[in-house]
């Protein structure tokens, strides 16, 4: 093909930055003349038609051209993975589909391309390919892995196993829309994808309309795929044996006219009617699946063709870009040179692209409007009275959960381990198990709203898929196992950190503390969670919350109901323990980030500071003694540590829904100072951080160590050295 340059053309301003431009296309002047997609139509009419197939081609030449020079630019990022599925997307925009997710963060670049030419970049100041190439993996700019800050882009997309969650929560809110997402072979490979989407079939039947689009390129990141090996049948088998209905596989390899070598071959090495016939198999194929999905099958679309087709190498040597691939290696501008396409083509890729889903993704998409929710009213709040009978926490924000429920049918509670072991029995009662056995017994019925698969992962990702697709949502979680379910909820919290729309906050409960488990065990002892909580904190909007009974829990739910754009952490015991809070009191400990619970006066004042509910125990015994000895004690409660933190320790002004709310100094020192500090908690002594950076008083930790298994909590909490005798020795030490 001869290449002429950019001076000598006349081409559309959005090419400014295009480094190569090809000569005509053979039969560009018999089906590229008029747009497939008509001016007042959102996709292609017939996939059949010649015309459609060839501009689709032209597409995914634009994506593939696209997605190299801008990672090229920069000598970074990940072309091929997304190469090998180009077919496949052009074909979904050109049907007509925008709200499309991917599973695969390295398929970024791709992404970009795609949104870059049906404009929605332009409301981030990208209008030209040089700017969308000077913007790429640069800050405030086109991160190297899909985020929600940019426009028209669904979700985040970074750690591999995830972006089925999204998927599904979308086709669970908006029953009318397709919402495909791509897979690798190497997410593939991951349990769970595969085991989330059995769950949610078999509680959902009926919703179908996401469609996995495996893009089955033979290799990962750095190798061959684990799937690399599966015959056609095999695969096709695999799905069918995990609850699809429909496999539609394309393999490239049945029209291969060049006899290229292996099971996984390049499109883009065939004869260009061999290249229409292939492409033409991809959209009708995704036509195909596109319908079965939306019209009640459950169903997969598998593109099979080798990584890195079309790029600057195949295989998983195509996957990355180092700083030797540059624009101006010869093997980078060779692949640009093959894929370079006349200005013309440019235009109409464009015009097809704008026109697809009634206009730029940025302005069509579900995840650029706020989801409509309703009113849930007045909450059944219930103060009990201080000192009075010792209540079970979980449960008191059990029958507020179901308020919620009943109110907003959209309302999801999701849970692994079991609603009933955590003192919340109220809520399956209220609101049923998702199941498609009826039976009153188990509190079971096909139309609950209480999601409950064995997975944490398929827990915590539906939950927080939903609220970053803007519906109320409760994940609730062994603090022990919590763990199993947070890579997705961190990357939800941090997409959710710079959203530019309000979305409900992702809320959790974690309840069977540490210090509750004792005859279970250390494998149920795992307080270990709150470090990961504490360094979350300073990203400006992570909320760990520590109500210290049944009556706090019930005014953080509340508060935590209010909030967007934030990822609320509830741990409560699901032991009855002692009212020792008003309303009122934690409404102020929200704000200030912790309240007194008792002082006495004395010669020398102890201040304990302590972190969660039944740890309060062994600290009011020790302060009984102290206070026998003539020694004050100030026992304070911190129900929200990130208050506590100096505004400068916090990103919080980096969000977009920024809480810059912390404590002063003149308060923290009406709460804290003393003559002595001993921060006390039954989890991670970094959760106190915050204070213990502030203080200037004489000051150490008592907190969890490691698990055992004991017969009660007070020999748990034994074990850990958290008695009151302990306590009371360290105070003395300190103070004298």
């Amino acid at each position: 093909m001869t290449i002429a340059t950019p001076a000598t053309l006349q081409a559309p301003s959005f090419c400014e930055g295009i480094q190569y431009f090809g000569e005509a296309i053979p039969g560009f002047e018999t089906y590229g003349q008029v747009a497939a997609i008509a001016p007042s139509s959102k996709a292609i009419a017939e996939p059949t038609d010649d015309a459609a197939v060839f501009q689709t081609l032209i597409a995914a030449d634009a994506l593939r051209y696209l997605t190299l020079q801008i990672t090229g630019s920069k000598a970074s990022g990940h072309p091929g993975g997304f190469a090998s599925s180009a077919e496949a997307h052009a074909s979904l925009i050109m049907l007509g589909y925008k709200n499309i997710i991917t599973e695969v963060g390295h398929h970024a670049p791709g992404f970009y391309s795609a949104t870059f030419l049906d404009r929605s970049l332009e409301e981030m100041g990208i209008f030209t390919v040089q700017q969308l190439r000077d913007r790429f993996r640069e800050k405030h700019g086109l991160l190297g892995h899909l985020s929600g800050y940019i426009p028209g882009i669904l979700a985040p997309a970074g750690p591999l196993g995830q972006g089925q969650h999204f998927a599904m929560a979308a086709a669970l809110l908006h029953r009318d829309k397709l919402f495909p997402f791509t897979l690798g072979d190497g997410g593939m490979g991951e349990p769970y994808p595969m085991s989330s989407m059995a769950h949610f079939h078999t509680a959902y039947p009926s919703v179908t309309n996401f469609l996995p689009v495996l893009v089955w390129n033979g290799f990962s990141q750095e190798h061959h795929s684990m799937v690399s090996t599966k015959t056609n049948a095999e695969m096709i088998a695999y799905w069918k044996g995990n609850g699809f209905q429909e496999v539609i596989l394309v393999d490239a390899k049945e029209f291969d006219d060049k006899n290229q070598p292996g099971d996984y071959v390049d499109s883009t090495a065939f004869s260009l009617p061999k290249r229409l016939e292939f492409t033409k198999a991809v959209l009708v194929a995704t036509d195909k699946a596109a319908k079965s999905a939306l019209n009640g099958t459950l169903t997969v679309l598998i593109i099979k063709q080798l990584k890195g087709a079309g790029v600057h190498a195949r295989g998983a040597k195509s996957h990355n870009l180092y700083p030797k691939d540059t624009l101006d290696a010869p093997h980078i501008s060779e692949a640009l040179k093959a894929r370079a396409l006349p200005p013309e083509a440019w235009q109409l890729v464009r015009t097809n692209f704008e026109r697809s889903n009634g206009g730029p993704a940025a302005k069509t998409v579900v995840t650029e409007f706020e989801l409509p929710l309703p009113d849930i009213g007045e909450l059944p709040l219930e103060e009990y009275p201080l000192g009075g009978e010792p209540k079970v926490s979980t449960t008191a924000m059990g029958r507020i959960v179901a308020k919620v429920g009943q109110s907003d049918h959209t309302f999801l509670v999701t849970n692994a381990d079991g609603n009933e072991a955590s003192g919340i029995a109220n809520i399956n009662q209220a609101l049923k198990i998702i199941h498609p056995t009826t039976d009153e017994l188990y509190n079971q019925n096909p139309n609950g709203q209480v999601y409950e698969p064995l997975s944490e992962d398929a827990c915590a990702g539906l939950a927080a898929g939903l609220s970053l697709m803007g519906a109320r949502t409760l994940w609730c979680s062994y603090e022990s196992f919590a763990v199993n379910g947070l890579p997705i909820w961190q990357t939800v919290t941090q997409a959710m950190a710079e959203l530019r729309r309000k979305t409900p906050s992702t809320i959790t409960l974690y309840t069977a503390g540490a210090l509750e488990q004792g005859r279970n065990g250390w494998t149920h002892q795992r307080p270990e969670i709150e470090a990961y909580f504490a360094a979350m904190m300073r990203n400006g909007n992570i909320f760990p919350l520590f109500p210290p009974d049944a009556n706090s829990i019930q005014i953080c739910y509340e508060w935590a109901l209010t909030t967007k754009n934030k990822g609320i952490i509830i741990t409560a015991s699901k032991s009855p323990l002692p009212i020792r809070t008003t309303f009122e009191q934690t409404r102020q400990a929200l704000r200030d980030g912790a309240v007194i619970l008792q002082e006495v006066a004395g010669d020398k004042k102890v201040v304990f500071a302590v972190i969660g509910d039944m740890i309060l125990i062994p600290v009011f015994e020790a302060a009984a003694f102290l206070e026998t000895e003539g020694i004050g004690v100030r026992i304070v409660s911190i129900v929200n540590p990130r208050r506590l933190y100096r505004p400068s320790d916090v990103a919080w002004d980096t969000c977009f829904e920024p809480d810059g709310g912390f404590l002063d100094d003149a308060k923290f020192a009406e709460l804290f100072d003393g003559d002595a500090l001993i921060g006390v908690t039954g989890g991670s002594s970094a959760m106190l951080e915050p204070v213990m950076l502030r203080s200037n008083v004489k000051r150490d930790i008592f907190a969890w160590k490691r698990g055992e298994t004991t017969a009660s909590a007070g020999e748990l909490m034994a074990f850990n050295g958290l008695t009151a005798e302990a306590l009371t020795k360290r105070a003395l030490e300190l103070i004298h």
